[in-house]
Order: C-alpha cells, then sequence, then structure tokens
C-alpha cells in the first residue's frame, strides 16, 4: 500500500476517533454469590469447595492473568499443542475441557516485529472498544492492508482467549485463538447459541490441521468439537464457578495481560 494514503486515511480516522462520545461510563454489578452442593463429576473444580481454596490461597489478591499457564498456537503449521506442565512442556494432540468463557482482545504494535512480551501501544479487551474508549471499528490499523501491502492482513492483531477448565485442574488453561481461527471459533459458539446449548455446558475438544497461506506459509487451523454434553447438576455449577471465578480475575490487570507480543 502507498504510505501516502495508508497516512491520508489514518489521519481521517483518528479526527473520527477525536469527536466526543457518548457517555461511556459502565457500571459493573458482582454477581452475588452462589453456593451449590458439589457434584458427582470427573471435574476436580466442581466437586471440591475450590473456589473457596482459591481465595484463601490469594489471600484477596488479585488472580492476575500472568500467573495462568497459556497455550498458543504452534508455529510451521504443527499440529501438536505444547502445554506447560511440572515437569516442562508436554506434547498434546487435543485439548479437552469446559470453556467457562472467553474474550476477544486485539492489540497494536508500532513496529512490525515487537519482542515478545512487550506491551502493545493500545489494546481492547472486547475488539470493539479500545483502552482509551475508542471504536475499534474506526481505526486505521483495523482496516485490511494496514499491516503492509502483500498480505492484505491488519495492523492491529485480533485473538480470542479462552478459559478451559480441564478434569483435573481448578485454574482454567489459557488457549489463545489466533485471528485465522477466530471465525471458526465463534462458528461453534454460534451453533451451540442456535440450540440454546451454553458453551459452559459441554465438553470442548480443540485440535490442530495444517493450512498454507495465500503466501505459502504453514500454519495451524483450529478445530472446535463438542464431545459431550455436562449433566443439569454439572453445568449449572459449571456457570456459578466460571461466574465467580471471572469475578477473582483482576479486570483492571486483564486488558494489558491479554495482550501480549509473541
Amino acid at each position: 500500500m502507498d504510505n501516502t494514503k495508508l497516512k491520508g486515511r489514518m489521519s481521517g480516522k483518528v479526527q473520527e476517533l477525536q469527536q466526543p462520545a457518548g457517555n461511556q461510563n459502565i457500571s459493573v454489578t458482582s454477581a452475588p454469590e452462589t453456593a451449590l452442593a458439589p457434584v458427582d463429576s470427573a471435574y476436580l473444580a466442581l466437586k471440591n469447595n475450590a473456589l473457596d481454596l482459591i481465595r484463601a490461597n490469594l489471600k484477596s489478591q488479585p488472580l492476575s492473568l500472568d500467573l495462568f499457564d497459556v497455550v498458543k498456537s504452534p508455529s510451521g503449521g504443527s499440529t501438536v499443542f505444547e502445554v506447560p506442565g511440572l515437569a516442562g512442556n508436554e506434547a498434546a494432540m487435543e485439548l479437552m475441557g469446559i470453556v467457562l468463557d472467553y474474550t476477544t482482545p486485539r492489540a497494536y504494535w508500532d513496529t512490525p516485529d515487537p519482542v515478545e512480551g512487550t506491551p502493545p501501544v493500545c489494546m481492547s479487551q472486547n475488539s470493539i472498544i479500545s483502552h482509551d474508549g475508542k471504536a475499534c471499528a474506526l481505526c486505521p490499523y483495523n482496516d485490511f492492508g494496514s499491516k503492509d501491502g502483500d498480505s492484505n492482513a491488519k495492523a492491529c492483531k485480533e485473538s480470542v482467549l479462552l478459559f478451559l477448565l480441564r478434569p483435573n485442574n481448578i485454574i482454567p488453561l489459557l488457549v489463545r485463538v489466533p485471528v485465522t481461527s477466530k471465525p471458526r471459533f465463534l462458528k461453534y459458539s454460534t451453533r451451540l447459541l442456535s440450540s440454546l446449548t451454553p458453551i459452559s455446558s459441554v465438553v470442548t475438544k480443540i485440535t490442530l490441521e495444517k493450512a498454507t497461506s495465500k503466501q505459502g506459509k504453514p500454519y495451524a487451523l483450529f478445530n472446535f468439537q463438542a464431545v459431550s454434553t455436562l449433566s443439569s447438576e454439572e453445568a449449572a455449577q459449571a456457570k456459578v464457578f466460571g461466574q465467580q471465578f471471572m469475578e477473582i480475575v483482576n479486570a483492571a490487570q486483564m486488558v494489558p495481560e491479554l495482550a501480549q507480543a509473541s
């Protein structure tokens, strides 16, 4: 893309972003804590006093996301996940668990190749409103081709972050789904929605398949499949556990930690 044209488009959109916006003050009300009896389940978090244990161990400190184990999309088109474990990374052909919740972060770096761990210049937790209250849809870095003229990619990096609860854990595994597989996950969640099925009431299996970009570069595509349905008791417990667990996660720290260069 011609740099002069790109700068012109950016200048125009920056002016749009600078226009006064409506009142964006949001009042957040925490849901009341609900205690459900432990259920007969294969999921450790659903049949023990996991939330009480988490709160006791944290001593009222925030559960920041940098304490979580994270699984990223493998490079080079590999179809094997690398899952953090006590003895180091472990290879896994699939990931299985309950998606307690998910978010759709996006981030922009002003350098084409940021060092891993570098905080972005701009970020959003939901891909709709940036951290400073601007509309992502009006941002020039959200345009196709804003990254470079060859790939037609966006300069602002999108992803989906899943909070995946596995059977033998009470802390969810964070699974970072890249933008190339974001439509697949949204399609999966929409199919569940069409049958009035909460995503937290099914066991989801995540696998990878090899694909090739238009530029001939291999990458991995995510597949999502509902392999079983939780019992009504498990589903109710998973819903409450998910809601109360996400309240423990410090929302003020969530945005910068969701977006890290990798």
